[in-house]
């Protein structure tokens, strides 16, 4: 019974920490989708090329997204025609910084670690976009583009003898009734069951980790990466909260280089993102996007680690911690919860409806 309560507050913690993230990306995606031409998209995401995995990572990294937040948005430019190299490299930029995170990494690391932090990010996301178009190249289904054509439009293009030309010429309104539709329909309508299955197994692992972490990581200091990396990758945390828990392991004495393992690791993935990267990109881009993750924050590690070691300047120097609340992320995690459970159940009452 202990451990049930246990499980059903971390779900609560679990649930009211990654809501606003994820309603905000789901929003910000139902924009994005309304005003960039998914043309624009295709002409830049969709090569399987270096180059569109960098314009993917540069988009990617001063967005204020988290791991869950990231994800209706990293699943609208792959329906909008990105490839997956492309897709899989904004999925890890973008939650690993941010431009609050950027700040905030400042404050409390100074500009070494937060310098460090972003140009590090960028070579892993880049690195995993790279191997993802060599090594997973299955054919993607594309949504063919859905234009908002007038009378005019059409008179216009029939006038023409290129339809390509008035294509690029139109352009579809805003509308905020079908970006909220995009956001809250179809895209989640896709991670719901992932998210689902993720909250309750993230919440599961959070139980299951021993409250004398800290004590463990400094007594075993040659397995602290690996343990770091071991809670980190499951874990949801993202990359401003991170930095507390970070914060307190260096507090506590654990490595620079560990922390930073958790830094990159932790913001990057969680159990979520794990299973909603499997749905959208497939086992080879999941293998990929780990390997990447995790090998990446362990050999940066070492590099951090090394760094702090042939200077004068103490890491713990630079610390300072900070906590943050809020009563909205309640209303949040009820909105959120309401969607997933409708998006669950709907096939069931469709078939009792048949």
């Amino acid at each position: 019974m202990e451990y049930l309560t246990l499980f059903i507050s971390a779900l609560f913690d679990l649930s009211n920490a990654m809501s606003p993230y994820i309603l905000f990306g789901l929003i910000f995606a139902g924009i994005l989708h309304e005003l960039v031409p998914e043309s624009i998209v295709t002409k830049h995401l969709g090569k399987e090329s270096i180059a569109s995995v960098v314009k993917a990572t540069l988009f990617g990294i001063p967005l204020p997204v988290c791991s869950c937040g990231v994800i209706p948005l990293a699943s609208s430019i792959k329906k909008s025609g990105a490839s997956k190299g492309a897709t899989l490299s904004f999925l890890i930029s973008t939650p690993i910084t941010g431009v609050d995170s950027i700040l905030a990494t400042y404050g409390m690391f100074g500009w070494i670690f937060t310098l460090y932090r972003v140009f590090t990010s960028m070579i892993i996301a880049i690195a995993a976009g790279i191997l993802t178009n060599v090594f997973d190249k299955e054919e993607l289904v594309v949504e063919k583009p859905k234009m908002s054509w007038t009378k005019q439009e059409v008179t216009n293009c029939c006038s023409t003898t290129s339809g390509a030309a008035c294509e690029t010429q139109t352009q579809k309104k805003f509308s905020a009734k079908k970006a909220l539709r995009y956001a809250f329909i179809t895209l989640l309508g896709d991670i719901a069951k992932p998210l689902f299955w993720g909250l309750l197994l993230g919440a599961l692992i959070t139980v299951a980790i021993p409250q004398n972490l800290s004590d463990i990581l400094v007594e075993y200091s040659w397995i602290s990466y690996i343990i770091v990396i071991a809670i980190a990758v499951p874990m949801y945390v993202c990359a401003t909260a991170s930095l507390p828990i970070a914060v307190a392991l260096m507090m506590s004495g654990v490595s620079a280089g560990a922390a930073f393992v958790f830094l990159t690791a932790g913001p990057a993935t969680n159990t979520v993102t794990i299973g909603v990267v499997k749905k959208m990109l497939g086992n080879k881009s999941l293998y990929i996007y780990l390997g990447s993750i995790i090998i990446g924050s362990l050999v940066f590690g070492l590099g951090i680690d090394y760094i702090f070691s042939i200077s004068d300047i103490n890491p713990k120097s630079l610390l300072h911690l900070h906590e943050e609340a809020g009563i909205v992320s309640i209303l949040s995690s009820v909105v959120l919860w309401g969607f997933v459970f409708y998006f669950i159940i709907k096939p069931f009452l469709r078939k009792k409806q048949k």
